[in-house]
């Protein structure tokens, strides 16, 4: 085994329950395991560190008065940057080769500066479509601005169109870039101009497993069940559409179990009065909701992942996803899971699985069957070699 790299880390996310957190402690955990010497730079509680746990090293830093929420648990600090000189000399302490960022936000502007500041090669992954969230949300707040819907649409397209623009123009201080699908690796190498990785995610299979499911799988009602933050670029009032549809075709031995917390939540409890709403589950209760579910639904058009679909097909539990972004990668068609291409065949595709159980369990073994293809030590693989791409002088760990 050659010698391993020693990696700086910037997450944008790492306690809160969203899809980037879940990465970076699986990943940490994995690097922890493997005795791999990594530095995560993070925002969390109290200030505080370095604090050691095995080969990984954490500092802490406390968001203050000039935060502002982005989202129910996501928020940005204006004024961050007074931990500058103290990171800079914490990591350069340290004594990484690379630095990884994860986004262009507070924490990841900062790792930025750092690698610059310490002439560091730089590796920036792709986690999120700000381009998109600002196109969807621009349109959110023009659907109250009494303009007609060709305004909006242009409007929101243009300011989907900027934000692309200026999220590249970040990325393009990368030597190195990661992506977790084809799609996005192709579109982060055309537009930066940077070799651009594959970064995929894995699935602690044990974790999430069939065995944790409680309600019979003959049980007469059919649940529904969606996981994730409940935001504007989550699609998720598609969700009281899709009951109505079901509803209005006869299908009403159903019930919808919605999982997660944020901004539209008020909005799906007032339009769908008969779903239950479980809030922000972790661990064990997080299993336990994704087993008893008996479809999985999630009508994002925005993820570049998907990592609770990999989790719900850990689950036994076959997923119905939209043909846009990235978990149609995460889903054999036919067999795992169904995809849709328009909100017409999003509820086709619901309604075929709710009046045929048969196909139902058949596809539970598939979707299990296609989580299991993932693994976390082969994701850690991937991002090494990125890494090792980004210093080619240096011998990757293996």
């Amino acid at each position: 085994m050659s010698d391993a790299l020693r990696i700086a880390l910037f997450p944008d996310s790492f306690h809160e329950a969203n899809g980037v957190a879940r990465t970076f402690r699986a990943l940490a955990s994995v690097a922890r395991r493997r005795r791999l010497p990594l530095l995560i730079v993070r925002c969390g509680g109290a200030s505080g560190g370095p604090q050691n746990d095995g080969s990984v090293t954490a500092i802490e830093l406390q968001r203050g008065g000039w935060s502002f929420p982005l989202d129910a648990d996501l928020n940005f600090d204006l004024w961050l940057w007074r931990y500058a000189r103290e990171v800079r000399e914490q990591v350069r302490a340290f004594r990484p080769q690379v630095v990884h960022v994860t986004g262009p936000s507070d924490i990841g502007q900062l790792g930025v500066y750092v690698a610059k500041a310490l002439h560091l090669p730089l590796v920036m992954s792709w986690h999120t479509n700000l381009h998109e969230y600002a196109g969807q949300r621009w349109s959110r707040l023009l659907d109250y601005a009494f303009v007609s819907p060709l305004v909006r649409d242009r409007t929101s397209a243009w300011a989907a169109t900027q934000s692309l623009w200026a999220t590249m123009k970040f990325y393009e201080y990368a030597d190195v870039c990661l992506a977790p699908n084809p799609e996005l690796v192709a579109l982060v190498a055309e537009k930066t101009g940077k070799p651009t990785y594959l970064m995929q995610r894995g699935i602690d299979a044990e974790a999430f497993h069939p065995s944790y499911r409680s309600r019979p799988l003959d049980a007469p009602i059919v649940r529904l069940g969606f996981v994730g933050r409940l935001a504007v670029e989550k699609n998720v009032r598609f969700l009281a559409e899709l009951e109505r549809q079901l509803r209005a075709q006869g299908l009403t031995r159903i019930e919808f179990r919605i999982v997660g917390a944020g901004s539209e939540r008020a909005w799906l409890a007032a339009a769908m009065p008969t779903a239950s709403f479980a809030g922000v589950q972790r661990g064990e209760a997080l299993a336990r909701e994704y087993a008893d579910f008996d479809i999985f639904i999630f009508p994002s058009r925005t993820d570049t992942y998907g990592n609770v679909v990999l989790e719900a097909a850990a689950s036994g539990v076959p997923c119905i996803v939209t043909s846009d972004g990235g978990p149609k990668f995460l889903v054999d068609h036919e067999q795992s899971g169904l995809i849709a291409r328009d909100d017409a065949e999003f509820v086709s595709a619901a309604a075929a699985l709710i009046r045929s159980p048969e196909r139902r369990q058949s596809m539970r073994a598939a979707a299990r069957a296609r989580a299991l293809r993932a693994s976390w030590d082969a994701v850690l693989d991937e991002t090494y070699l990125a890494y090792q791409a980004a210093c080619p002088a240096i011998a990757v760990a293996g």
